[in-house]
């Protein structure tokens, strides 16, 4: 009889305490990996609603423009951004990828005697409706970009500047050509976030109206990229790296949200600091086998000092309580680890939605928290599982394994 066969024959002597020790587990594995979807959900929400306003989770930009990033220049901009998105877009590896064009340039508004410095955001109105999403913050009486020629505003500039829906604006800038750029546009909404960076400063034109204003022809200064998982972005900015340069598109520098700012590292140091979570939960829930195997141990001394007076080696002895201890862990991983993807499956479909606890802050963001799905992950998870079951399983099984058979026999 092997060693694995007594291990499972072992195993069914006593079903309801093996079935309460894979249950111990199973609930630690179980929490452990809903916990990593849930997390994986709100980091991929917060860089999302970072990502989609800033830098997108690839961005890409002529290395003219990388150098002088700070002022936004709009006379180093990608010629035709239409281009890069068509040479990008369903190639290999970037399959679920989303693009966006986006211009951003500074201005001084004008209304009758009124003026102010401001900064003006450009994307085609459709897009942006799921990137800056500041359609869902138009207050009453006014409504989103649809057409040429039409603008947003923040609240605060707009009172500033003494604007109502259906007013006015002029806008003046100096163009790409370093010209001057003028032009007129009707205020179709007045935006409020509370934010005072947007509310105070910030009007919305259409890509094409920027594209007028500023002299660009069919170009954008930056070319976004968003994709289905965040953690991707720096394999998809490489992808992206070698399919711009097979293209013959030179010029061009593209880089991942990680490699762009500080934020990137508070989100690396907090998927540091759940990945020890997760350890540790899995920890606690297999320390139950400790307790198990140790009863086990001291109710079989009888037995052990019987298999070592026949030869079997201690070795063999603790591997055959090891194999005892790390079949617990491993069943109770394997259910564990099916209920919690089988539940991530059903959030990352359904989502959580926060709308009602985050309506007294207007940021213009997605309030919906979809679940993570990482098979990839689920098996690490499982792994873990069964790898702490083994080492809980260890001290038991070795002090079985030192035992002496003599004494063990006698004190059976």
């Amino acid at each position: 009889m092997t060693l694995l066969s007594m291990a499972l024959r072992n195993l069914g002597r006593n079903r309801r305490r093996t079935a309460l020790a894979a249950s111990s587990v199973a609930i630690a594995i179980l929490l452990v990996v809903f916990m990593q979807g849930m997390v994986g959900g709100f980091l991929g929400s917060i860089v999302k609603n970072y990502t989609k306003n800033e830098v997108g989770h690839v961005n890409i930009v002529t290395e003219e423009y990388r150098e002088r990033e700070r002022f936004s220049p709009v006379d180093a901009a990608i010629p035709d951004s239409s281009v890069v998105i068509r040479a990008l877009e369903g190639a290999p590896g970037l399959e679920g990828a989303k693009f966006a064009e986006r211009i951003r340039f500074g201005v001084i508004l004008s209304a009758g005697a009124n003026s102010k410095a401001a900064l003006g955001l450009a994307g085609d109105p459709v897009t942006e409706k799921g990137l800056l999403m500041l359609d869902r913050n138009v207050l009453e009486g006014g409504r989103y970009i649809e057409g040429p020629g039409e603008t947003i505003l923040g609240e605060a500039l707009a009172r500033d500047l003494g604007l109502a829906v259906g007013d006015t604006l002029k806008v003046l800038t100096e163009r790409s050509d370093y010209g001057m750029g003028f032009k007129k546009f009707r205020v179709v909404g007045v935006f409020r976030t509370r934010v005072n960076t947007l509310d105070n400063a910030v009007f919305q034109i259409g890509l094409d109206d920027a594209r007028s204003l500023l002299a660009m022809g069919a170009g954008a200064q930056q070319v976004l990229a968003m994709l289905p998982d965040y953690r991707d972005a720096d394999k998809a900015a490489r992808t992206m790296e070698k399919v711009l340069a097979e293209r013959g598109l030179s010029g061009l520098s593209v880089r991942s949200w990680t490699a762009m700012g500080d934020f990137p590292r508070f989100i690396l140091m907090a998927e540091s600091v759940y990945f020890w979570m997760y350890v540790i939960v899995a920890f606690l829930g297999a320390f139950i086998i400790t307790n198990i195997m140790m009863m086990v141990v001291l109710e079989r001394k009888k037995e052990i000092g019987l298999l070592k007076s026949m030869g079997m080696p201690n070795r063999e002895v603790l591997a055959l309580f090891l194999a005892e201890g790390t079949l617990m862990g491993l069943v109770g991983s394997a259910v564990g680890s099916a209920l919690g993807l089988a539940m991530n499956v059903v959030m990352g479909k359904v989502g959580l939605d926060l709308t009602s606890a985050m309506s007294s802050f207007s940021w213009p963001m997605d309030n919906v928290v979809y679940f993570t799905v990482s098979l990839p992950w689920t098996v690490a998870i499982f792994l873990i599982g069964v790898a702490v079951s083994m080492a809980v399983a260890y001290l038991p099984s070795r002090s079985a394994a030192r035992m002496n058979p003599i004494d063990a026999i006698r004190s059976a």
